[in-house]
């Protein structure tokens, strides 16, 4: 008689519920795939066929990569921030894109993602092993703990002359957040799906233009950090 009546209760708790939440959904999966653009198609790798921006010649890409962390959707005042969220990201993949999926996010709708790139200075201060940091990594610093924000290598050909090109940003003043607004039923048009451009250019043609052939590298200097940081907040942009 004590189970029934335990069990009469939980099915009257089930059932107020759901007439409390007629319109309450099931926590919905969102995929964000990144897209590697430069001038408007994927992006290339090992081939000089990008100009100088704030020079002459013209430079080819061997490796782009970036840390994006603090994963976050808002819907009006409501929040939800992806637990241990920090992503590698990289696209040296047939598609030159890459995707990170959250199975289960409970909001109803989503009008606002916000995340940063790079890592915020808790962890970048930490040798915790968190999603994608590692201190054993090659985005590790191997002078103090601490990551690289963005990693950027290649070449520049100026004539016959071939340099190499090296930028390690990462010092934790130069994380910087994005935020972006969604269209009223972006989800829904698109079954959950949300999709972002990266423009690896940005990192030298944003606020401020970089000759390459001037600046080569920069790991090390703190202003030269800032600027590119600067630079590579504007680099990410929505597709819809």
């Amino acid at each position: 008689m004590r189970f029934f009546l335990g069990m009469l209760a939980g099915a009257i708790v089930i059932i107020g519920w759901v007439v409390l939440n007629p319109g309450q959904k099931k926590p919905m999966p969102i995929t964000i795939t990144f897209h590697a653009e430069m001038e408007g198609e994927p992006l290339v790798y090992d081939q000089f066929v990008y100009d100088n921006p704030g020079g002459t010649g013209q430079f080819r890409v061997r490796d782009f990569r970036f840390y994006l962390s603090n994963l976050s959707f808002g819907q009006g005042d409501q929040t939800f921030a992806e637990p241990e969220s920090y992503h590698l990201l990289r696209f040296d993949n047939a598609d030159k894109t890459h995707s990170i999926t959250l199975p289960e996010v409970p909001l109803t709708s989503i009008d606002t993602v916000r995340f940063l790139i790079g890592v915020d200075p808790a962890a970048n201060e930490s040798i915790d092993v968190r999603g994608d940091l590692d201190p054993n990594s090659q985005m590790a610093w191997n002078w103090e703990v601490g990551y690289k924000f963005v990693v950027f290598e290649g070449a520049l050909q100026v004539d016959q002359d071939v340099s190499p090109l090296v930028y390690h940003v990462g010092f934790s003043e130069n994380a910087r957040e994005v935020a972006f607004s969604l269209p009223a039923d972006v989800l829904t048009e698109t079954n959950g799906q949300i999709h972002l451009t990266v423009d690896p250019t940005k990192l030298f043609d944003g606020i401020a233009r970089v000759d390459m052939q001037a600046l080569p590298s920069v790991k090390f200097n703190r202003s030269d950090a800032a600027m590119l940081a600067n630079n590579y907040a504007t680099m990410i942009a929505p597709a819809f």
